[in-house]
């Protein structure tokens, strides 16, 4: 038998490759996938060739980067991390994973996968299977949510209104914030104000800091979101907010920050920046003993599930995932209509 996998050969370089069928260990489900999201934020930076652990080395105890000391691995197979589909088989020894159960989790974009029973979580019954791609990408916005610390009438900025940028719009909205949605895509932007936006900037025209200071009488954000990965966008969103207020670094920066003036804003005003990252124990400061990233994503599953989020409408294209090299320049495009790219499984 043969699976088949998402393999990354180089830069831009990407297939729908056959690989060996993983045998079914004690405690382990086969899942046979449905639907695999792709990231537009992590994994076009592999796709580029723009991550740094593709030029470096992640060291976990000193937990610093260091020069690599080997050639990149290529090829690359299986990452992703957006995947819902259908258990297929269970080890004799597993009680409460089932065939036939629809569950989510992640396993990258292959055909099935061989998992402990435990790292996948069934789908809250009457639940489109699509919206469990959104389990992480929601758990990453969630995560900038409780980083920025918001409190019932907070005017936030949400600066970014990607997949990611439209769920913490919606989730900061849902934590009684007045939010403002900061884009240059006005079809973004128009996803924004129906998750509940107050109001929104496009930014290739007008100043959020502008915008934001003149909605407080002056005195500026409240809290700031920054969910693009645009060093402009996050020196706009330190602009945006008060004197001694928070601004969540929650992008995926690549390269050097050019566009961003700390000796501006961010020092006179005192600003207070954070960074949210879901990986790990603590996903964000103040978390810690509280939230761990398994429960940012079953917490935000449960509100999928009870509709207070829908993110179904951030579905732009659902394509065979052997079209998955298209499905990638698609997103390396960035063309403005293109949000959550999503690759279904035969």
């Amino acid at each position: 038998m043969v699976n088949w996998v998402v393999s990354l050969a180089g830069p831009r370089r990407i297939s729908l490759e056959p690989c060996p069928v993983d045998p079914l260990g004690p405690g382990e489900v086969r899942v046979r996938t449905r639907y695999s999201g792709i990231s537009a934020g992590t994994e076009l930076t592999l796709y580029r060739g723009s991550n740094p652990r593709l030029s470096k080395d992640w060291d976990d105890v000193t937990r610093m980067f260091v020069p690599r000391q080997t050639t990149v691995p290529y090829p690359l197979v299986g990452f992703g991390y957006e995947e819902v589909g259908e258990v297929v088989e269970v080890a004799p020894d597993v009680v409460d994973r089932q065939r036939g159960q629809t569950v989510w989790g992640i396993w990258g974009h292959r055909a099935e996968a061989v998992l402990p029973a435990d790292a996948v979580q069934p789908l809250p019954p009457g639940l489109d299977p699509l919206a469990a791609v959104f389990a992480r990408p929601g758990a990453i916005a969630l995560t900038a949510v409780l980083a920025g610390d918001l409190h019932l009438g907070d005017w936030v900025g949400v600066f970014g209104q990607g997949v990611i940028g439209l769920l913490a719009t919606r989730l900061a909205v849902l934590s009684g914030a007045r939010v403002v949605a900061v884009d240059r895509v006005a079809a973004r932007l128009g996803h924004a104000c129906r998750y509940g936006a107050r109001a929104t900037v496009d930014a290739g025209v007008e100043s959020a800091a502008d915008v934001l200071r003149g909605a407080t009488g002056g005195r500026g954000a409240d809290v700031c979101l920054e969910l693009s990965g645009a060093y402009p966008a996050l020196h706009e969103a330190i602009r945006a907010t008060t004197h001694a207020g928070r601004v969540v670094a929650a992008g995926f920066y690549q390269g050097q920050a050019a566009g961003l003036g700390l000796g501006e804003e961010f020092h006179h005003n005192r600003i207070q920046l954070v960074a949210a990252q879901v990986s790990g124990p603590t996903p964000a400061p103040g978390m810690a003993g509280r939230w761990t990233g398994t429960r940012v994503a079953q917490t935000f599953m449960e509100l999928v599930a009870e509709g207070d989020v829908d993110p179904l409408p951030l579905v732009s294209h659902v394509v065979d995932a052997g079209a998955v090299a298209d499905a990638l320049a698609l997103l390396d495009r960035g063309d403005g209509d293109v949000l959550q790219v999503v690759l279904r499984f035969a």
